[in-house]
């Protein structure tokens, strides 16, 4: 159990997860401050460059090398200073394209990715694979969190690059201001998402 008097380091705290997880902290009664010179024992990495279809698509690489970046050296730096505990947050779509519905754990690297965010979901599963190495070669306790669609405080309206619940919210409110009788939506439907509300994903991180 995490001692809520101990050094916490949440990574992207001003992002949609991690200010979400510092609310939680907060309401446990937990300390979030952090000084860059103090050792964190517990460490949520919830930071990470993200974006919806479009802004992958427009971005491959820069969506990879960054979260690669980011991850592995927060990972590693955490490893190196004696972290207890570490939290790696990624995301559901690292799971294949196909996978079967209701998805499995075990349907990891079993099948082909959804190429529209395949570079943010190697990078993912990059981060994922690194958790899982160091506990097996050092006996470190890293655990990884992959979560479904979130949407809630601090999400990004943008009107290209956001995810599919805020950009659902900004063309209905929209076409509601402007007076438009209807809203043209992408796809046809056909896909299922499943959507969490992201201070019950901070609660669950906790």
């Amino acid at each position: 159990m995490m001692e809520k008097n101990a050094k916490i380091y949440v990574a992207g705290h001003r992002g949609m997860v991690g200010s979400a997880i510092v609310r939680e902290l907060n309401r446990q009664g937990a300390v979030e401050e952090f000084f860059a010179q103090e050792k964190p024992e517990y460490v949520f990495l919830a930071a990470a460059k993200v974006g919806g279809i479009v802004a992958n698509q427009e971005a491959l690489a820069d969506f990879m090398y960054d979260n690669m970046t980011l991850e592995m050296n927060a990972i590693h730096s955490a490893w190196k200073n004696g972290c207890k505990k570490l939290e790696f947050l990624g995301s559901s779509c690292i799971y294949p394209r196909m996978a079967p519905q209701p998805m499995k754990e075990n349907c990891l690297l079993t099948s082909e990715l959804e190429k529209t965010n395949e570079a943010y979901a190697l990078a993912k599963i990059s981060g994922l694979k690194y958790c899982e190495f160091l506990n097996r070669q050092y006996g470190t306790d890293y655990i990884s969190v992959m979560p479904t669609n979130l949407y809630g405080p601090n999400d990004n309206y943008h009107p290209t690059h956001s995810h599919v619940v805020p950009a659902l919210i900004r063309r209905f409110h929209e076409a509601k201001v402007n007076g438009v009788t209807s809203v043209t939506c992408w796809g046809d439907g056909s896909p299922l998402r499943e959507f969490l509300y992201v201070d019950d994903l901070a609660n669950l991180c906790v």
